[in-house]
Formats: C-alpha cells, sequence, structure tokens
C-alpha cells in the first residue's frame, strides 16, 4: 500500500464524539515513550503528523487521522509511566477501555512494544486484556535500529516463550524501525489486506 493522503481529523476523550463514517479503523498504543508517535510518522511518510517528544505521555487524546480516505489511524494515549496526575491518569484508562471495548469500527490493535527490553508486565497484561475482550491485535517491536538481529530475535523469543504458556498461538508481529523505516511495507501491505477483506 501507498498512503497518498493522511489527515488528521479529531481529537477527543469522548467515545461518542468519534468519526461516524464506517470505515475500518487501526489503533496504535504502548507504554509511554515506546516511539509510537515517531513509528506513526514512519508509516505514513509525514515527519509531523504525530506529535513527538522525549517527554513521556504527550499523547493524552484519541487522535484520528485518515489515511487515503479509506481508513483510519487511530493515535492513543500511551499506557504506563506519563508525567500527568493519577487522576488524569484514571480518566485515561477509563476513555482507552472505552474505546477497546465499544469502538465497532476498529479492526486491528498494534501493541508497541520496545524490542530492546525484556518482556514487560505492563505489556502483557494489556495484551490479555485485548485477548480476553476478542479484540485483534499486533505485536510492533520498536527501535530495533539500536540491536543487533541476534539480539532482537532472542528478546522476540523471551517474548514468545512468556506469551505461549497461556495463549494458543502467538499473535503476527512486526519488527519495525523509525529511523531507517524497516517495517513499514510490511506494516502496510498487512493494513490493505485487512482493508480488502473489510470494504
Amino acid at each position: 500500500m501507498k498512503i497518498h493522503t493522511a489527515k488528521f481529523v479529531i481529537s477527543n476523550t469522548d467515545l461518542s464524539k468519534c468519526p461516524a463514517d464506517n470505515l475500518p479503523e487501526y489503533a496504535f498504543i504502548g507504554r509511554s515513550n515506546v516511539g509510537k508517535s515517531s513509528l506513526i510518522n514512519m508509516l505514513t511518510g509525514n515527519k509531523s503528523l504525530a506529535k513527538t517528544s522525549g517527554r513521556p505521555g504527550k499523547t493524552q487524546l484519541i487522535n484520528h487521522f485518515v489515511i487515503n480516505d479509506n481508513w483510519f489511524l487511530v493515535d492513543l494515549p500511551g499506557y504506563g509511566y506519563a508525567k500527568v496526575s493519577k487522576n488524569l491518569r484514571k480518566t485515561f484508562q477509563s476513555f482507552i477501555q472505552d474505546y477497546f471495548l465499544q469502538r465497532q469500527q476498529l479492526v486491528c490493535t498494534f501493541v508497541l512494544v520496545d524490542s530492546r527490553h525484556e518482556p514487560q508486565k505492563i505489556d502483557l497484561e494489556f495484551m490479555e486484556f485485548l485477548g480476553k475482550n476478542g479484540i485483534p491485535f499486533c505485536i510492533v517491536f520498536t527501535k530495533t535500529d539500536k540491536l543487533g538481529k541476534n539480539v532482537i530475535q532472542k528478546n522476540i523469543n523471551n517474548y514468545s516463550k512468556i506469551m505461549l504458556k497461556t495463549w494458543e498461538e502467538m499473535p503476527t508481529s512486526f519488527i519495525t524501525s523509525a529511523i531507517d523505516k524497516k517495517g513499514q511495507k510490511e506494516v502496510l501491505d498487512f493494513i490493505d489486506n485487512v482493508n480488502k477483506d473489510f470494504l
């Protein structure tokens, strides 16, 4: 898939204000500072589409972008550490949970995981939440330009070992880097194939 247009539509915390268009949606979420905004900008070929920041927790709203006028990319707040108040964190959890449990247009969630680290409890728990609620998802391993191939594979294998204790099979996964555009074609082709079944 080639991305010809990527346009911002709306930011909000109210599910009822999300776009009413019956277009397939792909949500991007991960721990704060996982490289989500950089990945979104790399995928769309637009360096300023999603706001990047060295400060974790920059994204605090549900952000809808319409891509090629036929699907939505949804940038969600990161879970885990964010330099915000406890009350605001609870609000995050509430509207994020509502989005996942009620948004019928959502066809797949991309859970971003920092490839440099051992499996993190918060990532595993979030994927368990998606699985228990029957929400399709893929794992996107980010920042792989900072590691050698053997280390990347070792870290991915560690995820498999832990997840396969409770999962029947591993979800689809992608190895990506916003720096060298690794994984761009694979993620976009995956979305393109899902769209063909949806549209």
